[in-house]
């Protein structure tokens, strides 16, 4: 049904984007953070069932069709919008901005969308706004980064929309509900889904681009096409076995290379990775604890990830570094910078008390009652990990180690205020997880804090920790180096240059002979053919008329000759004679 007193979710967001050029100064500042509310006022007025429809050709287009699991997606991405959006606050920069706003409200049209038509065409709005937070950044690595994003997430959409067509014409439904994984038309929609997701070999474009965008810009990435993805997946392919697998592998294998990374936000990149792959294998296992697990993991994983990349931003905002070895004792001169990064620090860790403690132990949890042995133990192992490379790594580089010497100002008072928001929640929630459980799809008695729960992760933390301190004391542990890592792109780049060499010597080849043999040769013999044979064709039957007329007029010529010859000497053929015989007779007659 409609509700006429509301309008679809994305379109507050995503008009107001085209109103911010023609504000100024003050004016400018204070749309940018009344949008993101007035759209969340708009979005809790909308009763549950609500539907906003309309027909195309003979087709329903539903704009926004509202659910819980799609309302507490909606809720978090309009939270992080006006958390983000209030960190940027200090950025003059109109581009980035207008991208940062339609990119929120493509995100939020996305996960309201009831059909896959209007869905595509918000996932590919998500692309192109996006990767203009990537470009605004305007160096050269940022401009090469974006195309990569940008052919990457094309691929991914075509690959989407190949399977959405197909889907349609076997079914002749666009409803986006549950699909399963069947046929050919659900294995292209799972892939598409899955480059958005960084699924392990199709990840790197987000350990690539996401360094490389504009410090505010960052935070919008982390929050918004990742996620899309994971409700894309709990809404279509819940309970579909081969997320578990691609989903543990996630979480498990970016832990080695945010060990051995010297870009804190590329550390930071790989952990989103980690991060999500607690979500896609809870979507897998596909019972109501493990969905809400995924859900609310990633409601809080918007949060604190969303927190450490403003913290670190922050100090490369104030000191234009981010390499562990260019940074260390910034807790004296950036204090409540370096307190709000361990807060996000502890938040990803899974610290009782903070908000990854309640969500991520729900998934752990359905495995244990899935009977998934070795999937716990992959989801232990990273749990361990990521306290690693994001819960110690993180702050313990970038505030503390070694003094830098560096001495600079705390951050500005919007990205405090931001910062400060977004730990405010992380506490809130893991303290009092109630009000984020009552939002989740499914009704849950999930208990958090039980002496067990809290003992064993308290343990798992401090054994993590202990190994961290060991392994730094010995030397053991990866020094930073300034150095870049090899990821599975090393492939896409060996095999392109193979394509490339293969293409340039042996089909290259192949065209160049083929074009002179056949092509060019024959074109060139059919055009000398067109040219003479037409000239001949017409020339056999003209000259075989002139001839023939040529012989008939020569006869003719020979008679009339033979006949005055016959004439003047008397001689005329018989026939000829009495015909002039009979006709001098006639005459007499009559004139007689």
């Amino acid at each position: 049904m409609s509700h006429s007193h509301s309008l679809p979710p994305a379109s507050i967001l995503v008009l107001g984007a085209f109103i911010l050029p023609f504000c100024r100064g003050k004016w400018k500042k204070a749309l940018l953070l009344l949008l993101p509310v007035i759209s969340f006022a708009n979005l809790i007025s909308i009763p549950a069932g609500y539907s906003f429809v309309f027909n195309f050709l003979d087709y329903q287009i539903i704009l926004a069709k509202v659910d819980r699991l799609s309302l507490v997606f909606g809720y978090i991405f309009h939270i992080i919008s006006f958390i983000a959006l209030l960190y940027a606050l200090h950025v003059d920069n109109d581009t980035e901005h207008i991208a940062s706003l339609v990119y929120g409200g493509c995100a939020i049209g996305a996960v309201f969308s009831g059909d896959l038509l209007s869905f595509f065409l918000f996932w590919e709005m998500l692309t192109i706004s996006s990767v203009f937070l990537i470009w605004s950044r305007q160096t050269p690595s940022a401009l090469a980064s974006g195309y990569r994003y940008l052919l990457v997430h094309a691929a991914g959409g075509l690959c989407l929309l190949a399977g959405i067509l197909v889907h349609i014409s076997q079914t002749g439904s666009m409803a986006f509900g549950y699909l399963g994984l069947h046929d050919i038309a659900t294995l292209l929609i799972f892939l598409g889904l899955g480059v958005n997701c960084a699924w392990p070999i199709l990840h790197p474009w987000l350990t690539d681009s996401y360094p490389e965008a504009t410090i505010t810009g960052t935070i919008f990435l982390s929050a918004f096409t990742t996620k899309t993805a994971v409700y894309a997946l709990a809404r279509a392919f819940p309970g579909e076995s081969a997320l578990i697998w691609i989903g543990a592998i996630m979480t498990a294998f970016p832990i080695f290379y945010a060990v051995i990374e010297n870009d804190l936000r590329r550390v930071l990149s790989y952990s989103l990775i980690n991060q999500v792959g607690f979500m896609v294998c809870g979507i897998g296992i596909g019972t109501q604890l493990a969905i809400n697990g995924a859900v609310s993991h990633a409601f809080n994983d918007i949060l604190f990830k969303a927190l450490l990349f403003m913290s670190i931003g922050a100090v490369m905002y104030r000191t234009g570094r981010v390499n562990a070895t260019d940074l260390g004792g910034l807790y004296k001169t950036m204090p409540l910078t370096c307190i709000f990064c361990m807060i996000g620090a502890a938040s990803i860790s899974a610290f009782p008390l903070f908000s990854g403690f309640v969500s991520k132990s729900m998934v752990m949890e359905a495995a244990v009652h899935g009977n998934l042995r070795i999937i716990w133990f992959i989801l232990l192992f990273a749990s361990a990990g990521v306290f690693h490379h994001a819960g110690i790594k993180i702050p313990f580089f970038a505030f503390f180690s070694h003094d830098s010497g560096i001495r600079t100002k705390e951050a500005p008072l919007n990205m405090l205020l931001a910062m400060g928001l977004a730990a405010g929640l992380c506490i809130f929630i893991g303290s009092f997880p109630g009000p984020l459980y009552s939002l989740l799809p499914y009704q849950t008695e999930y208990i958090p804090y039980t002496s067990s729960h809290v003992l064993g992760q308290t343990q798992l933390l401090f054994f993590s920790s202990l190994a961290f301190t060991l392994l730094i004391l010995s030397g053991i542990y990866p020094s930073e180096m300034r150095a870049v890592n090899l990821d599975f792109d090393w492939f896409y780049r060996k095999g392109g240059n193979l394509v490339l060499v293969f293409s340039a010597r042996l089909l290259n080849g192949l065209n160049d002979y083929l074009e002179r043999a056949f092509v060019s040769g024959l074109a060139s013999n059919l055009a000398k053919y067109s040219k003479d044979g037409l000239a001949r064709a017409m020339l056999i039957p003209m000259v075989s008329l002139w001839i023939i007329a040529g012989k008939k007029g020569e006869r003719l010529e020979i008679k009339k000759r033979n006949l005055y010859n016959d004439m003047v000497k008397g001689t005329l053929p018989i026939g000829i004679g009495t015909g002039i015989a009979a006709l001098f007779i006639i005459l007499l007659f009559l004139l007689s």
